[in-house]
């Protein structure tokens, strides 16, 4: 049985070689039609020490049936093939040579070699052209596997799309191409697609077949479209042989061999892992040798994203992904798991956005499997800033953490709240604390407010509540890129910080400046004592502008003090009704009545 194949670099895809091969360049990376293969000088050498064409022995061996490994290699001349090992012990790397082999064939030919057994850390082989004119095709690791040992598996994939038809179009073609119509792929007829199209605004005559669904769904959010998929689902007869859900976002770049990968492990699973879920990594759409996340840990709020920042193109660092440690959660863009777990009352909260993916994970998932080689490409997060989000981020953790971290109490609320108070309003960013206000008071209202609340017609109210970007041409102050340049750089003394403490940030003294910053994460230092301040997006080109309000500062002030009044009252109340009452959110009868289904 095929584990995974020998992956090429692919336009639209990932074109950065060295996440699939590294090479000392005595050699051309050729394409005929659309087969790949490399052209061999003398001295050639290509190893798949990589993200995309390693093999992960370890979690193989700790996680599947898998107990021996074969590497099919299609070459044609003179090499030297050598199967190696790397593995990470500590702060040691071992780097072995397995074994090797001389091939000497004038016809392109397949060659089949074994690594030895009981290894971990990963796998790969190595190519040396002992004459020019040598060339690699490609290949693929297997394993011998009695056929009754194979798993039956039919993955759902699940789409939630919000007005995003481009990327939906682009991603159906994708899927057709290399595996719905493809009848040599190993997926073939095991796959179907439900998306949930909250804009409803797709040509679902265009896009449906046999195999593709397009549900028009209320604007309930990710929770809301991502549930009427597995509700689609499990409403099929015999759940439509489907196994496993597998749930993607609408504006990912996937490789459908990350799925075909996905669905080899789940069909070799050991019987203790059968609940487990498959992760997929996020890697930058813009810097795609760069992993954002790869697995995480909620820790009550204070999220921590596992394995970020690595550059996939060193196996320095491919290897640090082999190490497993402590995770809690995979994020929706790309999230795995057995439909056996979506019961009836086992549905996820419908919480809009931000924060549905983890509390599912933590409150289904034992296991979570992460793999080199399963991943997607985002739009990096610190690209996307949305004014509205303040409200869903305190209101959905406060529930969250509810369920899963009930220490989490009326103390931790409070900080929270002084904290966005002090940041947003040295920003002058008052609809936010607006915004962050309402959130707490909403979960002070209970579980009673998630279900008798239009999530539509309460989207709508936050979306106009907050901040709105506007392009640069209509902006009341110009954009200045060294002025920008300033507010993203610019240092400050340990004497100024102090000034800055006791005056709140410029407050207290007169207002000067006119302060230009990025929309996200933006730093209230470089904006002490200004009047006005604009918020840049330059990826975008859009911002908004906020002003300087003494008065609005304090009558804000007033009322987080009456927050923090309601809090210490009601907070334990509120917090039991969801916990007592939980279940009453999580059913199909009510995600139906939810939804108007």
């Amino acid at each position: 049985m095929e584990l995974q194949e020998i992956l090429w670099q692919k336009d639209g895809i990932c074109t950065d070689i060295e996440m699939y091969f590294h090479s000392n360049y005595r050699l051309n990376y050729m394409k005929d039609k659309e087969q790949m293969y490399i052209l061999f000088r003398r001295g050639g050498v290509v190893t798949t020490d990589t993200y995309f064409n390693s093999l992960s022995i370890g979690k193989w061996k700790k996680y599947t049936k898998v107990q021996n490994v074969f590497l099919k290699l299609v070459l044609q001349g003179k090499f030297y093939v050598s199967l190696c090992w790397k593995q990470k012990i500590r702060d040691k790397f071992i780097d072995q040579e397995l074994k090797s082999r001389i091939v000497d064939t004038a016809e392109k030919q397949e060659l089949i070699l074994e690594f030895p057994e009981e290894m971990s850390g990963m796998l790969f082989f190595r190519i040396e052209a002992l004459e020019k004119g040598g060339i690699f095709y490609g290949g693929s690791y297997s394993t011998d596997i009695p056929p009754e040992e194979i798993r039956p598996v039919k993955l759902g994939i699940v789409i939630c799309t919000y007005r995003r038809e481009k990327f939906v179009r682009d991603n159906i073609e994708l899927l057709n191409r290399a595996i719905l119509e493809n009848r040599d792929s190993p997926l073939y007829g095991k796959l179907e697609v439900f998306i949930s199209d909250n804009g409803q605004s797709l040509d679902e005559y265009k896009l449906e077949s046999s195999a593709v669904h397009v549900i028009k769904n209320k604007n309930a959010g990710g929770a809301g479209g991502f549930t009427r998929g597995l509700l689609e689902i499990r409403r099929l007869p015999g759940q439509g042989g489907i196994t496993h859900a597998l749930l993607m976002d609408d504006d990912i770049i996937v490789d459908t061999a990350s799925i075909v990968k996905t669905a080899a492990i789940l069909a070799l699973l050991k019987d203790t892992y059968l609940d487990a879920f498959i992760g997929g990594a996020m890697l930058r759409a813009d810097q795609r040798n760069i992993q954002v996340e790869s697995g995480a840990s909620w820790n009550a709020g204070n999220l921590i994203s596992l394995k970020s920042d690595l550059d996939l193109r060193l196996w320095e660092n491919c290897l640090q992904n082999e190490q497993e440690e402590y995770r809690e959660f995979n994020a929706w863009w790309y999230c795995c798991f057995p439909m056996k777990i979506v019961q009836e009352n086992n549905l996820p909260l419908p919480i809009f956005i931000r924060g549905d993916d983890l509390e599912y994970g933590l409150r289904n998932m034992k296991t979570l499997i992460l793999m080199n080689g399963i991943c997607v490409w985002h739009e990096p997060f610190e690209n996307k800033y949305a004014s509205f989000l303040e409200y869903y981020i305190i209101r959905n953790r406060m529930i969250d953490n509810a369920f899963h971290f009930p220490s989490w109490g009326k103390r931790e609320v409070i900080r929270a709240l002084l904290g966005e108070y002090r940041r947003e309003g040295y920003l002058y960013r008052y609809k936010n604390v607006d915004l962050y206000l309402r959130g707490i008071r909403d979960f002070l209202s209970g579980i009673d407010f998630l279900e008798q609340t239009d999530p539509e017609l309460l989207h709508k109210e936050i979306m106009a509540a907050g901040y709105k970007a506007l392009p640069a041409e209509q902006l009341e102050v110009p954009f200045l890129n060294r002025e920008y340049e300033r507010g993203c750089t610019e240092g400050h003394s340990r004497f100024h910080e102090l000034v800055r403490k006791f005056s709140l940030n410029g407050y207290l003294l007169p207002a000067k400046h006119v302060r230009t910053v990025p929309m996200a994460h933006p730093r209230p230092e470089f904006v002490w004592r200004a009047k006005t301040i604009l918020f840049y997006d330059i990826v975008e080109n859009k911002g908004f502008v906020t002003h300087r309000s003494l008065r609005k500062f304090i009558a804000q002030g007033v009322q987080v003090l009456g927050t923090i009044a309601a809090v210490l009252l009601r907070y334990d109340q509120a917090k039991k009704s969801y916990q007592s009452r939980g279940k009453e959110i999580t059913n199909r009868a009510f995600w139906e009545r939810y939804l108007g289904i």
